[in-house]
């Protein structure tokens, strides 16, 4: 067995997602983990290198990390032959603009989502790829989350009949940062001008996990809220905030199924779990949160009569059975990364592309002009 080294330029990963989920739950668990072993056996390691403009967050993170290499130069982490792969996490008004260039260098690329803020970049990007030959992937992390799991192996078993609907509720309460509770989010997240708004952030998401696991979105009608006007920031300062902080979207797939998810920062939680979704079918249902997910068959389905004279006596949530975990799962940025890197260097299936990118950013630019011009939108083959 050989040993192979993947260089990697990790760019934004002193930003909340890109630390904890990819550099530290990811690259650094794979990495601890003796890297992955591929098909012929051999073992491929990962030698990453971080990138960042704040020479002292860094090398900081270096430091804490034990990772040998960092710069702030990205020009020369570029044009290194040392690097094969360039991995982005920072801000979307910068990443076509990073990850055309690192194509044009010849690596690799990975990065997170949106690809783009605006769909004629983020479609040019993937042809730009596509046309390079290099390997290209998205983050779609979602897919991967131990419910939508068990979601999806019951669809693949039949559990559900003939799909009718789906329904999503996605969000938590982000204080507004003026009586002393920090907001759980940055401030960018809640202005236009940096790129903020939850339908850009969450469409995106939506695009992919519909497309996936229940059929092709045929048409979107949505309608945004900025429902908190006024936020303090990380400094204390009071921010006007103009984007949108939540998204009430309506989606038709092929097939013939709706589905409807509530997206905010302004719900308090009342149900299993920061994001949920329900699916109905004729032969059963399903609710699903990040890790658990509950079933209802038919023949298990209660009776309920609208009686508003006399207190319910359904217990409704005892008529579900939980799914058990008999596949554990890991974590799922890390499952993603290790399929990534197989493709890299293996040549394994990989389905999500730039061009997939694509189609979340066409949903979510959808989505605003849905909101905006207050009507159903058609979703168009993009024919990348």
């Amino acid at each position: 067995m050989a040993e192979r080294r993947l260089g990697l330029i990790m760019h934004g990963v002193t930003g909340r997602m890109g630390y904890n989920q990819h550099l530290v739950r990811s690259v650094l668990a794979i990495r601890e983990q003796g890297g992955i072993v591929l098909a012929n056996g051999d073992r491929l390691l990962l030698d990453p290198i971080l990138v960042g403009r704040d020479r002292e967050k860094i090398q900081r993170l270096a430091d804490r990390h034990g990772i040998a290499r960092w710069t702030t130069d990205l020009d020369a982490a570029l044009a290194s032959p040392d690097d094969q792969l360039f991995f982005d996490a920072g801000t979307t008004q910068m990443r076509a603009e990073l990850l055309s260039r690192a194509i044009d260098a010849g690596k690799h690329v990975y990065c997170e989502k949106p690809v783009s803020d605006d769909l004629d970049s983020a479609v040019a990007l993937a042809k730009k790829a596509k046309s390079a030959g290099i390997r290209h992937g998205v983050v779609q992390d979602k897919l991967f989350l131990p419910g939508l799991l068990k979601i999806r192996m019951l669809k693949d078993a039949g559990f559900f009949g003939r799909i009718l609907s789906v329904r999503g509720e996605f969000g938590y309460w982000v204080f507004e940062g003026d009586w002393g509770q920090p907001a759980q989010r940055p401030s960018w997240n809640y202005r236009k001008a940096d790129g903020g708004g939850i339908i850009l952030d969450m469409l995106c998401h939506w695009r992919y996990v519909l497309d996936n696991l229940f059929g092709e979105v045929k048409a979107v009608s949505c309608l945004g809220a900025t429902h908190i006007p006024s936020r303090v920031d990380e400094h204390g300062r009071t921010y006007t905030a103009d984007a949108d902080d939540a998204a009430y979207a309506t989606f038709e797939l092929e097939g013939g199924i709706v589905a409807h998810i509530n997206s905010s920062w302004d719900v308090r939680v009342r149900r299993d779990d920061l994001v949920t979704f329900q699916v109905d079918g004729t032969h059963g249902s399903a609710v699903a949160g990040l890790h658990k997910c509950f079933t209802q068959h038919r023949v298990n389905t209660p009776k309920p009569v609208w009686n508003p004279d006399q207190p319910q006596t359904i217990e409704f949530f005892d008529n579900w059975e939980e799914v058990p975990g008999n596949v554990p799962a890991d974590n799922g940025f890390k499952a993603q990364w290790e399929m990534f890197l197989r493709h890299v260097a293996d040549d394994a299936p990989w389905p999500y592309g730039l061009e997939q990118g694509a189609k979340g950013v066409q949903l979510a630019m959808l989505g605003l002009q849905s909101w905006k011009e207050r009507r159903w939108l058609d979703v168009p083959a993009l024919g990348i």
